[in-house]
């Protein structure tokens, strides 16, 4: 499937993702600036920080309560779109997806 990340300063990283892996480590085998994945996508931190473009979010599903938890500990502004990159999981739903890399 292919991602985008869409990065602050206007720029955007594009890439094809094999099914099943999720977005922290496709943004860091991508060399996304500021998608860090510090807990290696064990939902123990939130450097994997996103905002999931509006067209987006309902296909990248519902948020849970220790995901939702996490977010409260972003850098980054949380907003209504505010995902944490390692709970979004590349599938053919997903192709096209872009995810916002907010500014720490």
């Amino acid at each position: 499937m292919k991602v985008t990340w869409k990065l602050p300063d206007g720029s955007e990283i594009a890439a094809d993702v094999a099914n099943g892996t999720n977005m922290m480590e496709a943004a860091v085998a991508n060399n996304v600036p500021e998608v860090i994945g510090e807990c290696g996508g064990s939902l123990a931190c939130a450097t994997c920080h996103v905002y999931v473009d509006a067209d987006w979010e309902a296909a990248t599903g519902e948020i849970d309560d220790f995901e939702d938890a996490m977010l409260d500990a972003t850098e980054a502004e949380r907003s209504d779109a505010s995902r944490l990159s390692c709970q979004i999981i590349a599938a053919d739903a997903l192709d096209g997806l872009v995810l916002i890399v907010p500014k720490a």
